[in-house]
């Protein structure tokens, strides 16, 4: 019976001479992954259907030089802090700290430099009960304006049930804020638009957010709302919906506020269901929310290594995460971390039509 592995291959060098390495992790059960060091990118996951035919179901690049140069964060380790930060501009301790801004005047995913333009350090493992890839990083005081150095590694493991796990550890040697996240674009149909898929969201709120992206204040009761996905909702639909919310972002992009705080405990997040149930995922995590993207500018310049255009709405991001401008919103879970603290995070990707051959329940 085919076991777990993992099998390296150069995927080129970056302009500063940077070589940058692809890891295939094979579950040795039909499910593998790949993942880059440049940007800690997922480049690929194949997951087999439930007639066995397997397809990537995230979005990818052809080349490094398409990640460094055009990517929209596809499939990236977004940090050190993923999601925005209002006018790039935080105060901890008493002292303010300036991020160079990178989107309508905020800071996104740590600014232009953060993580996702970073070639990772690369350890392996393999058992048998999975194999995994250690990515380390160190981000120096003062990167991006964020104060501490910073030592972070994300460990990619794929399990012989073909959940794909992503561990986050961080330490500092000054008090700073951190917020990562893997920026994956879903699409489990492997192509085409995600508008035929149903997505469901356990969060009985959501934050909205001006036409910056930037919250409101306070997270508002779902109910009622184009923003209710407790049960299953169509993807078409709510795209479509007549909520301003909506129509000012041309789709969700909107972090969802997830029970539990972030209290660590492991806790379903959402549930993607591709067309006819071919391919079920749930997103599980240690994390406060989830900040649902549907790629709505996504636009067609982009072309993937089959020579495909990613088109909007060409797939989904499912951001496990810490809240959009928490350094500056007290109320919110706090993102800072001091020395002598570990942070820990942990999101599982579990795709349920694999268990025993069926389809998902």
């Amino acid at each position: 019976m085919p076991r777990p592995s993992v099998h390296h291959r150069p995927f080129g060098t970056t302009p500063s001479g940077e070589e940058v390495g692809l890891w295939r992790l094979e579950s040795g059960t039909g499910v593998h992954a790949e993942i880059l060091t440049y940007g800690g990118v997922l480049h690929t996951l194949e997951v087999p259907d439930t007639t066995g035919a397997g397809a990537s179901v995230v979005l990818s690049l052809g080349s490094l030089d398409q990640y460094a140069e055009k990517s929209p964060y596809l499939g990236a380790l977004v940090g050190r802090y993923a999601n925005r930060i209002a006018l790039g501009r935080f105060t901890l301790d008493g002292t303010t700290y300036q991020v160079p801004a990178n989107d309508r005047g905020h800071a996104l995913h740590g600014g232009p430099g953060g993580f996702d333009t970073k070639v990772w350090q690369a350890t392996q493992h393999v058992d048998a009960t999975g194999a995994s890839v250690r990515l380390a990083l160190h981000s120096p005081h003062g990167d991006m304006g964020f104060p501490g150095a910073l030592d972070i590694t994300t460990t990619y493991r794929l399990d012989t049930a073909g959940t794909l796990i992503l561990d986050h550890t961080a330490v500092t040697d000054r008090p700073t804020v951190v917020n990562v996240s893997n920026h994956a674009y879903f699409n489990l149909a492997g192509d085409g638009d995600v508008l035929g898929h149903t997505l469901e969201v356990d969060a009985p709120a959501y934050l909205p957010v001006a036409a910056d992206g930037i919250p409101h204040g306070p997270a508002a009761d779902v109910t009622g709302t184009a923003f209710d996905l407790r049960s299953p909702g169509l993807l078409a639909e709510r795209v479509a919906a007549a909520d301003e919310q909506i129509r000012q972002a041309g789709g969700y992009d909107h972090c969802w506020v997830l029970p539990g705080g972030g209290d660590g405990t492991l806790r379903r997040a959402a549930r993607l269901t591709a067309p006819a149930a071919a391919r079920v995922m749930e997103v599980w995590t240690t994390e406060p929310g989830v900040q649902v993207y549907t790629a709505n500018q996504l636009d067609g310049t982009l072309m993937d290594g089959t020579g495909r255009c990613l088109e909007r709405h060409g797939g989904v991001c499912l951001e496990t995460q810490h809240f959009p401008d928490a350094p500056n919103r007290p109320a919110y879970p706090s993102t800072v971390l001091r020395p002598g603290a570990v942070l820990r995070s942990r999101t599982e990707f579990r795709f349920l039509h694999l268990a025993a051959g069926g389809r998902g329940a």
